[in-house]
């Protein structure tokens, strides 16, 4: 029976370690989103691994060599209870799936915020600084109020650039 597993990377290796495994034949699923990466002084979009170190394979254990696995390029292990693979719960990387847009990125649903929470800014010329949220600005911008230089001011920041 086909269940899904869960196999530990080294740092930063998910992307190798799931080629390797997909070479090998095995049915692999890394779930990655769109975060926003400051560099340079500029805000771009990048592909993060929804679960940094870790990917799912999807495995018979009564047909497929599992204990490959521990041996592919960048992977660590596969995680086990003893001697034996421990199984996802059933449905769960599923219900990840089905939050997946057209690319295979799951979607990631947007807070709603409430007035006067504290919200860190993450990146753009106000990283670093915490603000009370006030309202919404269009789609996809906040206004905050940010203490700077002894007063609040109101400041207009764009999703992207909201810490996690």
């Amino acid at each position: 029976m086909n269940r899904w597993y869960v196999v530990n990377t080294q740092p930063h290796q998910e992307a190798p370690a799931e080629l390797n495994l997909r070479r090998q034949g095995f049915e692999v699923w890394l779930p990655r989103f769109r975060r926003a990466r400051r560099h340079a002084r500029r805000i771009d979009s990048v592909l993060a691994p929804l679960f940094p170190s870790y990917l799912f394979v999807r495995l018979d254990l009564s047909v497929q060599p599992w204990r490959a696995i521990n041996g592919t390029f960048g992977v660590v292990r596969l995680l086990c209870s003893g001697d034996a693979p421990l199984s996802v719960p059933d449905g769960l990387v599923e219900q990840i799936m089905q939050r997946c847009d057209a690319s295979d990125i799951v979607v990631l649903p947007r807070r709603p915020f409430a007035a006067g929470e504290v919200i860190r800014v993450g990146a753009g010329p106000f990283a670093d600084f915490e603000g009370l949220f006030q309202t919404m600005s269009g789609r996809d911008r906040v206004v905050l109020l940010i203490n700077m230089l002894g007063r609040k001011v109101r400041a207009s920041v764009s999703l992207e650039e909201l810490a996690a």
